[in-house]
């Protein structure tokens, strides 16, 4: 089946690309998400016409989180945890503890857009890379200290 994807998908392509997919994918997951649709002479002409919106709607996207950015990487946060012995911690600090911490800050980022690559077990200070916009990462500084 030939689909148009309305909005990217990972591991299949950007927005307004034609590609093939299984029927059922395409009929069951991404044409009722709204995620594309059939890839017809109207799609392909709503799509066109959709583009210009679409170019405007990122750059705006992509200004507003380099706004957010700035704000962000003059936070510094930190956390009281646990430790014991050569500055090892009880547990770990998740992205889902710094996603709290920056909601406490008025930053509302869901905990997939925070880039750890494995939970910190530590204590000491850390760049935490949170992704704002697919072409903006913001650093934000957390400190992970001996309750």
């Amino acid at each position: 089946m030939k689909v148009i994807l309305l909005e990217d998908v990972d591991r299949l392509g950007k927005r307004g690309a034609v590609i093939n997919v299984a029927d059922g994918y395409g009929r069951n997951f991404l044409i009722p998400r709204k995620l594309a649709l059939l890839a017809t002479e109207g799609g392909l002409k709503q799509v066109e016409r959709e583009s210009k919106r679409w170019k405007i709607k990122e750059a705006k996207e992509e200004t507003d989180a380099s706004t957010i950015k700035d704000n962000m990487e003059k936070l510094s946060l930190s956390i009281a945890m646990k430790a014991g012995e050569g500055e090892m911690l009880f547990g770990s600090v998740t992205s889902a503890n710094i996603a709290d911490l920056l909601e406490k800050q008025g930053y509302n980022i869901d905990k997939r857009k925070i880039e750890l690559d494995e939970p910190i077990k530590r204590l000491g200070e850390y760049q935490i890379p949170v992704k704002l916009h697919k072409s903006v990462t913001a650093n934000v500084k957390l400190t992970v200290t001996k309750e």
